[in-house]
């Protein structure tokens, strides 16, 4: 099994430990504004490169391509659905992290530290 170019983890604050089922997507700014041609677009200029949901450990080691060129990409979490499954209130239905790759082939770990009114991220390694 190969891991992703780019990976990330979650951890829920509250709950002090890994946030398990977190529906997270990838994205990649489109070059021109618009969709690759066969590949799922939001309209805005992004394009969908890859979906995943965390393992038991929080983490999402299978997102998108084993190799990606540079360029604009976000990570959508989709932090209401893991929420309404813990049952908790929370003040974010999402969480969306646009980050730089500038050089390719390596790897980009982007992890959040989530809790149901406020979130971390950072450059991992």
């Amino acid at each position: 099994m190969t891991v992703s170019q780019i990976t990330t983890h979650v951890l829920d604050a509250q709950r002090g430990r890994p946030a398990a089922g977190v529906p997270v997507e990838l994205y990649r700014r489109s070059v021109g504004g618009s969709g690759a041609s066969g590949s799922a677009s939001s309209g805005d200029g992004w394009e969908l490169l890859a979906s995943a949901v965390t393992d038991d450990d929080g983490r999402a080691k299978q997102l998108g391509p084993e190799t990606i060129p540079n360029g604009e990409y976000r990570l959508r979490f989709d932090t209401g659905a893991y929420f309404a499954s813990t049952q908790t209130d929370a003040f974010y239905p999402e969480v969306l992290l646009t980050f730089l790759v500038a050089e390719e082939g390596r790897h980009y770990h982007v992890p959040i530290l989530l809790s149901p009114f406020a979130y971390s991220t950072y450059r991992g390694s």
